[in-house]
């Protein structure tokens, strides 16, 4: 039989799918070609792509394996290198040397006697894996005609669930030595793990296994969760440790629990030392088919598209990441992972057409390895009616406990963030721009803004302070990569917490390996030390780990609103994706269009989505323009007590309450066509209830109606939808003289501080007077200290100023001395004055800065402005390069400067519109350079004219030169500025007539004549 007309248990592969009988072609499914190696074409086969493997079920039933195996003729010839591999229960069979496109076609054969599951790997060899098309020809095995029975189970245990609970469990041995467990609800099979087991350095556990022991145990705890469904969680769950032995004498053990929503098993090795795990056997099987919801495939970031299927369909062949649901008659099943950490890898689930199983696939099929104990991750199956998916905690039930030292966590709070990246994508390198949304979140009350990709360490400190006076903290986002090191987050991580950053938002992690779970837990440990919270974007699933550090905020993993909105997409996520941890979906968004998801629904979505960080992902003028969204996303929260499903289909209509103290915020959507929605006010408790209603205007989604009705606990409410509309509502108790369950925003006291000098130039050596004014025009506040703060170094005289009470328009006044070190570097330092008061149980903050320059010695001689500090800078693209050309988005990735095919040593890059201010002190009498744009862009595209520029140079303010519009048919343009007396010259490269795209502005050979 060939192994293309077989099931697959698993297969990845190093680009696009694996094909069935064609070549490997390209990305897509089905865009192969007849396989042809050496010129020889075969109507049968596998077409693969290093490094990529795929794994068949033998049961012991076949005799040998072959084909014919090399770098398919698609390529060019002697490109890929490639080394074949056939593997029989994790035994290397046969393997070829390394091939290429030159070599032809190699007969592969191996004996497969009593194999139970083939592997078949194609590896990237000696230069990459551009090119591997790695195709195996023919390839077939020799099997029994019969295929043998199934073994007869020889041992059972029964699994007793806790009180109140209607699942049951059995555990049973096979004639084999198999081992498989049963899941069942009111005695009903809804799903079985099959074939547990792994195989590794301490032995296979997957077959011939034996009984040792049993011992079973009640399992209970109660915890305070920061995110979340709901805070204070408490659980019970049964759990039974079963011993094996193998066939030789090595031991190992499954430990099962059950729980009231689901069952999850793991597997236990003890000993000390390294133990590697190669490959676990276990297999999720559905004992009939039904619905079932899951992304397309298995993404590293977990941004695959969500679809509606069968459990024997799944997506076809391939594998698919978790979580995946499906439907077993009244019951649904959710499978996914817990406790993983950095002794693991991430693992998915892998599956066959037509098949009702699905296997558990280590991620890239890699070993991992563990020092001590060893404990795998659980092997969850959340098991319940919808509501009982949607509000299970039992992947944080599963997880390690809380890691943090201390019981202290006041620094860690949910909460609700401006975010301007999604519709305004430029701006986070806009100082100004950002203070806009701190002012949109301090408008609506929110507790954040996230200064997303471009912001700028020179201006972050003041952005803090800024955002600190209207009652705002701050989250920067990071790349991975500039904190992939113990060295990176040493430098950073304090650095941020000195500058008053509440947090990070940390991107393209973008991988599932046992590497990056290990940085998972560094870096969660590090951030805790420095009171950081942490939003994971580009990132592995959730797995509990916001139970073991609560200050975890939240995780991506989720294909969100960046990549567009798909209202089924939409109404999936809060029955599987959400339901195994906190999401950061970036919700509201109402600038973009409202065909995919209405205003009432994109609101809903800030109450259906859970993420402890709510980032909201509009411009503050989109939410001006929405006057009755307004009231509803100044009072939605991000801490929950309790989750409720309402109603609800996947994929199709939802109606979910969440509740916050006393009141409780609803929300409801719907994918397709407009219809009505139901809200049964006898979920909410009380006789007499308020319910304040956004709903859509009609079947016009893009605007809304906002009312409040009064009505009891009997009766529902129908609320009409537009097309993919929705609503929100916030229900609470109607009590006397309560007219609305939406509160108002009190407004952040009205603190001013000012600052005098605010910016000065001041030599080392030298002393300078610094004075500041405090006063909160609208109201009396208490406990307030007015003091400033200077580096390490640096003599501050003078103590804080305190006032126990301060009237309204009140002034608090401080003057200081403050005095520079001999030895103090030139640069540009920020004295930060803060002001802390009290208004009434709330303390808050104001905050300012006097900003010094301290002057370099005179400048004498020929000065190279690349080679002097800063002032301050701004670029179009990238960070402005010194002696060498802008490049890309990174530091240093410039070339030589080169203008019209002459290169220059020395000089600055820049990206239009870009500028830099230089010191000069007044002792220079000339600048000069030469201009345009560098021949880097000519590359890409090949055309002369993509570029254009003017160049301009200030001096104090003043307009000193400036050039025409220069292209890169332009020839290089000299400058000779006179620049007697000025302090400080401004180098600016502006855009101009078709945009900035290729405008890589050099200033070639930028130098001052000084002394």
């Amino acid at each position: 039989m060939y192994v293309s007309d077989l099931p697959w248990l698993n297969q990845s592969n190093g680009w696009g799918p694996i094909e069935r009988d064609t070549s490997n072609g390209e990305a897509a499914a089905g865009d192969g070609r007849t396989i042809t190696i050496g010129g020889t074409q075969y109507d049968k086969g596998i077409g693969m792509h290093a490094t990529g493997a795929l794994s068949v079920d033998l049961a012991a039933n076949c005799t040998s394996f072959s084909a014919f195996v090399g770098l398919d003729d698609e390529v060019t010839s002697g490109v890929g290198t490639t080394r074949f591999q056939v593997f029989g229960d994790g035994r290397l069979l046969a393997e070829t040397p390394v091939l290429t496109g030159n070599d032809g076609s190699h007969e592969l054969t191996a004996d497969v006697t009593d194999v139970e599951t083939l592997r078949l790997v194609a590896h990237e060899a000696t230069n990459g894996k551009n090119f591997d098309h790695a195709s195996w020809g023919d390839a077939r095995l020799a099997c029994a005609d019969v295929p043998p029975e199934d073994p007869a189970v020889v041992e059972r245990w029964a699994i007793g669930a806790p009180e109140g609970s209607d699942l049951g469990g059995e555990l049973t041995l096979d004639s084999t030595g198999r081992v498989g467990l049963d899941i069942s609800a009111a005695g009903q099979s809804v799903v079985s793990a099959t074939r547990l087991g792994l195989v590794g350095s301490d032995g296979d556990f997957r077959s011939g296994l034996s009984f040792v022991s049993r011992t079973d145990a009640v399992v209970a705890d109660s915890y305070t969760m920061t995110t979340g469904k709901r805070a204070e969680r408490a659980y019970t769950h049964t759990e039974s440790l079963f011993e094996f032995q193998n066939r030789d004498g090595k031991r190992f053990s499954i430990q099962v629990r059950l729980g009231a929503d689901g069952a999850a098993y793991r597997y236990l090795v003890d000993g000390d030392g390294e133990h590697r795990v190669d490959d676990e056997s276990g297999r999720w099987t559905l004992p009939a088919d039904g619905r079932a919801w899951m992304q397309k495939s298995y993404a590293v970031n977990y941004e695959a598209e969500w679809t509606q299927t069968t459990a024997s369909g799944g997506n076809g062949t391939g594998s698919v990441g978790y979580p995946a649901l499906f439907q077993q008659g009244e019951r649904y099943v959710l499978l996914t992972e817990a406790d993983l950490h950095g002794d693991y890898s991430g693992s998915h689930l892998s599956h066959g057409t037509g098949s009702l199983s699905y296997g558990v696939d280590l991620f890239q099929n890699r070993p991992v390895t563990a020092t001590g104990d060893l404990s795998t991750p659980w092997r969850v199956a959340i098991v319940g009616g919808l509501d009982d998916v949607v509000s299970s905690t039992l992947v944080d039930d599963l997880a390690s406990p809380n890691q943090l030292s201390g019981t202290d966590t006041s620094w860690i709070r949910t909460g609700t963030s401006s975010w301007s990246w999604l519709t305004d994508w430029n701006s986070p390198r806009s100082e100004d721009r950002q203070r806009d949304f701190i002012d949109l979140s301090s408008r609506m009350g929110w507790e954040y803004v996230l200064l997303d990709e471009g912001w700028d360490a020179s201006w972050v400190p003041r952005t803090v302070r800024y955002a600190q006076t209207k009652g705002v903290e701050v989250i920067v986002w990071f790349h991975s990569r500039d904190l992939r090191t113990q060295e990176q987050r040493d430098e950073w991580l304090p650095r941020l917490a000195s500058w008053g950053v509440r947090g990070i938002k940390v991107d393209f992690m973008d991988t599932d390996s046992q590497a990056i779970h290990q940085w998972y837990d560094q870096i969660a440990a590090d951030t805790a030390e420095h009171r950081l919270m942490v939003n994971f974007h580009g990132a592995s699933l959730p797995t509990g780990m916001q139970r073991t550090w609560p200050h975890i905020m939240t995780y991506e993993a989720v294909r969100g609103a960046e990549n567009g909105i798909s209202p089924q997409r939409s109404l999936t996520v809060p029955f599987t994706r959400n339901v195994v941890g906190s999401m950061d979906w970036t919700p509201v968004t109402f600038s973009r269009g409202n065909g995919s998801s209405s205003k009432a629904h994109e609101v809903a979505m800030a109450i259906v989505y859970e993420s402890g960080w709510q980032h909201m992902s509009d411009k503050p003028e989109a939410y001006a323009a929405e006057p009755n969204a307004a009231p509803f996303l100044q009072n939605i929260p991000a801490r929950w007590d309790e989750t409720r499903l309402i109603s609800g289909t996947p994929g199709s209509d939802l109606v979910l309450a969440r509740k916050s103290a006393d009141r409780w915020f609803v929300g409801g959507m719907r994918a397709g066509t407009g219809a009505p929605l139901e809200l049964p006010l006898d979920r909410f408790g009380g006789r007499k209830l308020i319910v304040d209603l956004l709903t859509d205007q009609g079947s016009n989604g893009s605007a809304t109606v906002a009312k409040t009705v009064r009505a009891t606990s009997e009766e529902t409410l129908t609320v009409p939808t537009a097309t993919n509309g929705g609503f929100a509502a916030v229900v609470c108790l109607a009590t006397p003289h309560r007219d609305s369950c939406l509160d108002p925003v009190e407004p952040v006291p009205a603190a001013q501080l000012d600052v005098e000098p605010a910016r000065a130039d001041i030599a080392p050596g030298t002393t300078l007077d610094l004075s500041a004014t405090f006063s909160v025009a609208d109201r009396e506040v208490g406990t307030v200290s007015l003091s400033p703060a200077v580096p390490d170094g640096w003599v501050l005289d003078g103590d804080p100023v305190r006032a126990k009470q301060l009237g309204a328009g009140q002034v608090l006044e401080g003057t200081w001395r403050v005095t520079v070190p001999e030895d103090a570097e030139s640069g540009t330092v920020e004295l930060p004055v803060r002001a802390t008061y009290r208004d009434g149980g709330s303390q808050h903050v104001a905050a300012n800065q006097s900003t010094m320059w301290v002057t370099p010695p005179p400048l004498t001689g020929t000065v190279y402005l690349s080679d002097v500090p800063w002032l301050e800078q701004s670029n179009g693209y990238g960070p402005i390069e010194r002696d060498m050309s802008n490049g890309q988005a990174a530091a240093g990735d410039g070339r030589p400067l080169e203008i019209d095919d002459v290169r220059y040593a020395k000089g600055i890059g820049m990206h239009a519109t870009g500028s830099l201010t230089a010191w000069l002190g007044g002792t220079c009498t000339t600048f000069g350079a030469v201009v345009g744009i560098d021949d880097e862009v000519l590359e890409t595209p090949r055309e002369s004219g993509i570029g254009s520029v003017r160049f301009e140079v200030y001096g104090d303010g003043r307009l000193l030169a400036q050039t025409p519009v220069l292209t890169n048919d332009e020839a290089a343009l000299p400058l000779n500025v006179d620049v007697t007396g000025i302090d400080r010259l401004r180098l600016v490269a502006h855009e101009a007539t078709n945009g900035k795209n290729f405008d890589h502005a050099d200033w070639a050979d930028a130098r001052a004549t000084c002394g």
